[in-house]
């Protein structure tokens, strides 16, 4: 199952983050969250922090030109040790919610 993000609001060209820099620590091993459009990733990075959990986007091909294509595919990186607490909150059903 995939986290479906959703976003009203149009994003200016540039308001996208920069792909370059990251609080991630390099030292950390890291595990693959999530991989689908820059909008999304962007949300889903935001709500993690929100969480304490940080989270980092690339590119997946990073030797596209920046278009400013919010459907440009995405990967999402979460650190290791916090990549069970993230997908309890993006993957696992509530019962609450019905």
């Amino acid at each position: 199952m995939t986290p479906v993000l959703f976003l009203s609001a149009k994003l200016a060209r540039g308001t996208l983050f920069d792909f370059a820099s990251s609080d991630v620590s390099a030292s950390q091993p890291e595990k693959l969250f999530y991989t689908g459009p820059v909008i999304n990733a962007e949300m889903l990075v935001v709500m993690l922090e929100k969480h304490g959990i940080n989270a980092r986007q690339e590119f997946d091909n990073p030797d596209e030109p920046d278009t400013g294509d919010l459907n440009r595919l995405t990967k999402v990186f979460v650190p290791e040790p916090n990549y069970d607490r993230a997908y309890a909150l993006f993957y696992v059903g509530r019962e609450d919610e019905l």
